[in-house]
């Protein structure tokens, strides 16, 4: 690797610039910059020549164009192991670059879908990324650096050699394209915001977390996005723990009231509603007590220090709640192996649902269908009391997050027996039976897609259920129906499905 000489530094982000710089002008490399960077190592007392000096004009355009220039991007380039291109460079006067700083303006942190156009574009940064590209690919002779964090292995490094290792100068090459692709795909998605499914479809989002493992011990495992989990305490977060969390904050999100959910393998095994957090919590464990051995609780309420000690009393892989009060840390912190996160500010709904698959990627909208008593088609003689409504709409919302097939027993807003992932809708109803034994008497029944047959309300009639929230649509629908009035269960339509695979 070329020594470093002259650095070139353009940055939005001005963390750690000034230190950096300093170490750079310790070690005699000359710093080249424009615009806020130049008054900001200016004002760290560092000496620095002027871009313009460089390229003979001023900022045009009121700063969209100042980098775009031969002088600028013939340094970066020449390679310096072609003798005619350094004699090229030498004939036009035109000095190397041999180290470029620079990130990009924060377009995703400045624009959202509300963003007027023309304040928009602005924050595109065109110049910068010119820049960017050409250092990356003509990294054994510039390097590029686009992170602040990669401030102090750089000086380390420039320490002891006065250069970069050819190694490193890829490594922070393939950083800088990964950063590049990044910002461009925010880009093309601000663009394309009222298409559901592009035509063209760019997932570049940075690693976050380094897993412990993946779905099994022996396979490795990362989590990617834009933010990295707010872990506040316990061991590494594994594959299949990220897959619970997000499972647990999408199901209690259902809900507005104070709620509880415990999720095993990415299902429902037990959620409740109360007015207080600590109950919903406890009803949402003693639904299956047995099944959230071990499994992940999901809050929609700040966890306090009531809740937290009814936690602490059982073995629990995850906690996931807006937040936890300071008493509630203390309480927690007994079992400091209990993983405590801080659910995310972004809105999950927002975001696209991929998978990957044999085809490639299947993608789809999330489902943000928000049923209420005015959604529904009671098609039966017996009408739904209020409470039972109340109880068929909360149990159908947690059918939304139950593996297909799914049927849901509840009461009191609170599940007494769930069967999912069944290959027959009749074996999900027997298993919800069976998981709710005598509470079954007198509970309202869920299904997230229609009865094909009427075998299904002969065994919710036999276990006392009193009524029904399911889809509708099958063939038939008037044989479901006829077995409901004949044993006076009220049946209520959703006219649209809630599978999750």
């Amino acid at each position: 690797m070329t020594e470093i000489r002259r650095a070139l530094l353009s940055v939005s982000d001005k963390t750690g610039l000034a230190e950096f710089a300093r170490t750079l002008s310790g070690r005699n490399v000359e710093l080249i910059a424009s615009g806020g960077t130049a008054q900001a190592l200016r004002e760290a007392g560092l000496a620095v020549t002027d871009l313009s000096t460089i390229t003979g004009f001023d900022e045009l355009l009121g700063g969209r164009v100042k980098t775009l220039h031969p002088r600028v991007h013939a340094g970066i380039l020449v390679r310096r192991d072609d003798p005619a291109q350094m004699a090229e460079l030498a004939q036009n006067g035109i000095e190397p670059i041999d180290l470029v700083v620079v990130n990009l303006y924060p377009f995703e942190a400045q624009v959202d879908a509300e963003s007027p156009d023309d304040e928009a574009v602005e924050w595109i940064d065109i110049g910068g990324e010119a820049l960017i590209r050409a250092a990356a690919k003509n990294y054994p002779s510039t390097g590029i650096v686009v992170d602040p964090d990669d401030y102090p292995h750089v000086a380390q490094e420039m320490a002891s050699t006065g250069s970069l290792s050819l190694a490193t100068s890829r490594r922070l090459a393939a950083k800088a394209f990964a950063h590049v692709t990044q910002y461009n795909a925010g880009i093309a998605d601000w663009f394309r915001a009222d298409e559901a499914l592009p035509e063209s479809l760019t997932v570049a989002e940075p690693r976050q977390v380094e897993l412990r493992y993946g779905e099994n011990p022996h396979q490795a495992g990362a989590l990617y996005g834009p933010q990295p989990p707010d872990q506040l305490q316990g061991k590494g977060l594994s594959y299949v723990n990220v897959l619970d969390a997000d499972a647990a904050l999408k199901a209690v999100s259902e809900f507005e009231e104070p709620a509880a959910v415990v999720i095993k393998h990415t299902t429902p095994c037990g959620a409740a509603v109360h007015e207080r957090l600590t109950e919903a919590f406890e009803r949402a464990y003693q639904a299956d007590s047995r099944s959230a051995f071990g499994g992940i609780i999901g809050l929609n309420r700040n966890v306090d220090r009531a809740t937290a000690e009814r936690i602490v009393e059982r073995f629990f892989e995850v906690v996931i709640a807006p937040d936890v009060d300071d008493a509630a840390r203390e309480v927690l912190s007994q079992k400091p192996n209990l993983r405590l996160l801080r659910a995310p500010t972004h809105v999950y709904d927002r975001r696209r649902v991929l998978r990957a698959t044999a085809f490639g990627l299947a993608a789809q909208d999330p489902s943000r269908l928000r049923l209420d008593v005015d959604g529904v088609e009671v098609v039966t003689q017996a009408t739904p009391t209020e409470d039972q409504m109340t109880d068929l709409l909360f149990a159908w919302r947690v059918a939304k997050h139950v593996l297909s097939n799914a049927v849901v027993l509840a009461q009191n807003r609170t599940t007494v027996g769930i069967g999912g992932g069944q290959v027959s809708r009749v074996d999900a109803v027997k298993i919800a039976i069976e998981k709710a034994g005598d509470r079954a008497w007198g509970s309202v029944l869920a299904s997230d897609a229609f009865f094909p047959f009427p075998d299904s309300i002969e065994l919710a009639a036999e276990a006392g259920i009193t009524a029904v929230i399911q889809p509708g649509g099958a063939k038939r629908d008037p044989d479901v129906i006829q077995a409901c009035d004949e044993h006076g269960i009220a049946m209520a339509l959703t006219r649209t499905r809630e599978f999750r695979h």
